[in-house]
């Protein structure tokens, strides 16, 4: 239990204390900060100084509560950012916002940054939405390094993006952005919907690439709620000695009235499921 987070999207009808406070209840420690509103928009804060106050209140609330902020997740799926845009001036937004969310990430005490692919546009030819995508992924990664942040790529469905979707393209990424700065985090919803195993990605990419686990049902729902084999996933985790986070993204619209107590059904079925 003490690897198990929470990612705050799913508390997007309630304030960040709300979040808080029931992490608190839960019994939990790893924050994964969504950045968007009504939590926290690095948009709201004009200078870096005003964010950075901000950030600092955010975090010494945490620490009352004996919480830490694991890992950042910046707002970049959808508008107005976007990797793959075939306007430079989109791209260059983009790479500006994650150097804010950066940033962002060190004043909260944590080095982990969130990343995803987006999606390209689907009228363009797929291979050149990814050329671009990769571009600005290098670009990141290169201050990334120089910031000591590491990132971590998410796979996504097919109805989230056509880029990057499956281990082989996450594995392409990797190679072709060729970053000490760039880690992965497997989405279990994302590997199950494109048939894949755990396993594999630990034995593909290696353990040391990998350092964040989205931890979800079916369609993410609560954990026992699907049709997952989460009880493999976690002896998959156990046997290739993951030490990172393992974070619940319990996000489907259903639970937002209610996103406590669907955390609360998650970690009573992890305490009966971990040994």
């Amino acid at each position: 239990m003490d690897q198990i987070g929470v990612m705050s999207v799913q508390y997007v009808h309630y304030s960040l204390e709300y979040y808080l406070n029931s992490m608190k209840k839960c019994g939990l420690k790893h924050v994964d900060l969504w950045g968007g509103i009504p939590h926290y928009c690095r948009l709201d804060y004009p200078t870096a100084e005003d964010a950075k106050a901000k950030l600092g209140s955010i975090r010494n609330k945490m620490e009352e509560l004996g919480l830490n902020v694991a890992v950042y997740t910046p707002e970049t799926l959808s508008y107005p950012y976007s990797f793959s845009d075939p306007h430079e001036a989109v791209r260059n937004r983009t790479l500006d916002y994650f150097i804010m969310a950066m940033d962002d990430a060190l004043v909260m005490g944590t080095n982990k940054v969130f990343l995803n692919s987006g999606c390209g546009l689907l009228d363009l030819p797929r291979e050149e939405s990814f050329a671009r995508m990769v571009d600005t992924f290098k670009k990141i990664a290169e201050i990334a390094e120089r910031k000591g942040i590491e990132l971590v790529l998410e796979q996504l469905q097919p109805y989230e993006s056509n880029l990057v979707l499956n281990l082989a393209y996450v594995k392409r990424v990797l190679d072709e952005v060729n970053s000490p700065a760039l880690f992965v985090c497997v989405d279990v919803v994302a590997m199950a919907v494109a048939g894949e195993e755990l396993k594999d990605y630990f034995e593909v990419l290696g353990t040391e690439k990998i350092k964040l686990i989205h931890f979800a049902d079916t369609c993410h729902y609560i954990l026992g709620d699907g049709d997952l084999p989460l009880k493999e996933y976690l002896q998959t985790l156990q046997a290739y000695d993951y030490k990172g986070v393992v974070d619940l993204e319990i996000n489907d619209s259903i639970y937002w009235d209610d996103p406590h107590e669907s955390i609360v059904k998650s970690v009573e079925w992890l305490k009966e499921n971990l040994d």
